[in-house]
């Protein structure tokens, strides 16, 4: 089966998805994806909307005919406008025996949208905006960088690096994978500092007037106001609004990779660092009442674990240091 070569038939990436495609067709959607920045990009999004939908497939009550349909609509109006005729013109999905189909659909409309037509409503010359509110996020930006997005994150970028450098903007939290090129850095703004990198792979968190860098390999450097620190492997630094130099320091856990391997990984780490980064990721408010108990070291690991299980191992754990209450929606760790 032939392809042209400026765009491929939805139906045949649902194919391959699926399993189900011919050898002729996985090899003609592995040249086509191979072909341009863009096509990969288009093709990691369309497998995104394949594996978010197929979760959703059975749990909601929202009319999928209805939502397709709309959803249909607004994808047509979109690429109607001032794209021409011949750009991706040909979306033929059958609707009949592909449930996962109409599962994406409501998974569009349920989210408004927002996290797939964000690659539509970018221009040439204005920059793209993702978002995340509960759910983190993959993004593969236009150089091939790969971009994990935590969750209530933002990240700005255009939709095509021109000039010298690769620029974003980050409010949030994201781990960065980012395609060497030394002949255009890549710059984050991450609020009260720059980050500037060639290709390597790092954390950036940036909240509340508070950034932290950790590099996983390459080097990084963190810059505020002219003065910059370098970054390596195993290194992190912390910069906030009361020191102008950021400061160079050992990352002695890894805590931070826990929204990317949805696991807590805790090697003697201090009671108040495992408790700041719950707090993070489930929105908690678990408080640690003894100045005593906040450096007791915790060794242990949480996979996919719900925040009352963890509470309830740390409990266990430091039973003869500490009681556990709950009360008016917090934790509280209280000195026995």
């Amino acid at each position: 089966m032939s392809t042209n070569k400026e765009y491929m038939y939805d139906d045949m990436l649902v194919k391959y998805l699926a399993g189900e495609a011919t050898t002729d067709e996985v090899d003609a959607v592995l040249d086509w994806v191979a072909e341009s920045l863009e096509n990969r990009k288009y093709f990691d999004d369309f497998s995104l909307i394949w594996s978010e939908s197929k979760k959703l497939e059975g749990h909601t009550t929202v009319k999928a005919d209805d939502a397709w349909g709309r959803f249909m609509d607004r994808v047509a109006l979109e690429e109607g406008k001032g794209q021409g005729s011949d750009r991706r013109t040909a979306k033929q999905i059958p609707l009949h025996g592909l449930s996962w189909v109409k599962a994406a659909a409501v998974l569009v409309v349920m989210a408004g949208a927002a996290w797939i037509m964000y690659t539509w409503n970018g221009s040439d010359s204005g920059n793209i905006l993702a978002q995340t509110n509960d759910k983190v996020m993959i993004y593969t930006l236009p150089d091939g960088s790969v971009v994990t997005l935590n969750k209530h994150s933002e990240l700005s970028y255009p939709a095509h690096f021109d000039g010298k450098t690769r620029s974003v903007a980050l409010k949030g939290e994201a781990f960065f994978n980012i395609t060497p090129d030394k002949a255009h850095p890549f710059i984050i703004d991450a609020g009260n500092s720059s980050v500037r990198v060639v290709g390597t792979s790092f954390n950036v968190k940036s909240r509340r007037d508070v950034t932290e860098v950790i590099v996983e390999t390459g080097i990084v450097e963190v810059t505020k106001k002219e003065r910059t620190v370098r970054l390596n492997p195993g290194q992190k630094t912390t910069v906030t609004t009361a020191n102008d130099t950021p400061l160079t320091e050992s990352v002695t856990d890894e805590l931070y990779n826990y929204y990317r391997t949805n696991e807590f990984v805790c090697n003697a780490v201090p009671l108040y660092k495992v408790v700041a980064t719950l707090n993070d990721a489930y929105n908690a408010q678990i408080v640690i009442e003894s100045p005593r108990l906040q450096t007791l070291p915790l060794s242990a690991t949480f996979p996919n674990e719900s925040l009352d299980n963890i509470i309830d191992v740390i409990g266990k754990t430091f039973r003869n240091e500490m009681v556990v209450e709950r009360r008016d929606g917090k934790v509280l760790l209280k000195e026995r």
